[in-house]
């Protein structure tokens, strides 16, 4: 019915339109791929059984704590713990959840932290030192 038309010549317009396009669908790739990455659920590793005090190595994280859970540290630096009136304990990590122990508060805050390393100071409330 309908004749097939003959292939057009490559011309510069379509050469530069196609040059760009992949340029683009290239671009968009490489600015989404560690969103996409990100968004890929985190290999879980089954904790050691909770300890009652002392030091242990998480995913490859130093944690130590006292027996009162007032002090928590991760790879020597501090992690602000509060300890709320239900008697479980939060952090400045993730302070909307709570938790039953420090190790599992370590273990959290490791979890959130990934590679990051906390500060050695914490910021405190009121600007005072």
């Amino acid at each position: 019915m309908y004749a097939s038309p003959a292939a057009a010549p490559l011309t510069r317009r379509a050469f530069l339109r196609t040059a760009f396009t992949a340029a683009v669908f290239a671009g968009t790739a490489a600015a989404l791929a560690p969103v996409l990455r990100a968004r890929r659920p985190r290999q879980t590793l089954s904790p050691a059984p909770l300890a009652p005090f002392g030091e242990e190595t998480y995913r490859g994280r130093h944690i130590a704590f006292d027996p009162e859970g007032t002090a928590v540290r991760i790879d020597g630096r501090p992690l602000h713990v509060m300890r709320r009136s239900d008697g479980t304990y939060l952090s400045g990590i993730n302070h909307f959840q709570s938790y039953a122990t420090p190790l599992e508060l370590a273990r959290a805050a490791v979890d959130e932290l990934g590679t990051t390393q906390l500060a050695f100071t914490a910021a405190h409330h009121g600007g005072q030192e």
